[in-house]
């Protein structure tokens, strides 16, 4: 006998889903934003010429590179209690370590666009009287925003996919809703179907922008 499809579940609960939807866009907003920033003052760490900051910054950025988000995630949770006594609430363990894991793969967007323009540049505007603050803010940033955006737009459609992740320490996004509603009307398929559904309602506009944005902004050298 076939599985017998009950699709109301999913107008009756409606509201899990809303809550679910409400909670996952809040943390991918702010983990952008504070990713953003601390991308941004690493790059700058890492550019820096002072030799021991470099360092400080490579292993930051090596070590979020380059171990699972969800070991990161359950340490920072579980271990540190333990480790440095310090408890942290589900919303703001899942919030500090999508930031902290996104912030590491920024800084290295960031360094490669300010990079990315010619030193030429900036030697002619530091002769032409110019600070190194005047030459960053005036000169190097403006260009390399255009090498920037669109792979901070990848990393976005990635993250909010990633997102799903912070369920497992009980942050009600919407993949922690729909595990919820899962176990209380015991109809999987409808649930996670839906759940799918709205992934792909949510993610498919971001990613045609960031389609658009690597057209739009493509940086054709001379």
């Amino acid at each position: 006998m076939g599985y017998q499809w009950d699709w109301s579940v999913i107008p009756q609960n409606a509201g899990f889903f809303v809550a679910g939807i409400e909670m996952t866009l809040v943390l991918a907003v702010l983990t952008m934003l504070l990713s953003s920033i601390g991308g941004l003052l690493l790059a700058f760490a890492r550019l820096s010429p002072w030799a021991p900051l470099r360092l400080v910054v490579v292993f930051y950025v090596e070590t979020f590179r380059t171990t699972p988000f969800l070991i990161q995630l359950f340490w920072i949770f579980y271990g540190m209690p333990y480790v440095f006594g310090v408890s942290w609430p589900p919303f703001a363990a899942g919030l500090a370590t999508l930031s902290l894991n996104l912030t590491a793969f920024n800084s290295e967007i960031f360094r490669a666009g300010i990079q990315s323009v010619a030193a030429g540049q900036k030697q002619a505007a530091l002769a032409l009287g110019m600070n190194r603050v005047q030459v960053m803010t005036r000169v190097v940033l403006p260009q390399a925003v255009r090498r920037i955006i669109p792979p901070l737009g990848s990393q976005w459609v990635s993250m909010f996919q990633a997102t799903s992740l912070v369920s497992f320490i009980a942050v009600p996004d919407l993949m922690y809703q729909s595990l919820i509603l899962r176990s209380d009307t015991y109809r999987s398929l409808e649930i996670l179907s839906a759940t799918a559904l709205l992934y792909l309602i949510l993610g498919y506009p971001q990613a045609k922008i960031v389609d658009y944005l690597y057209r739009r902004m493509r940086v054709n050298e001379l």
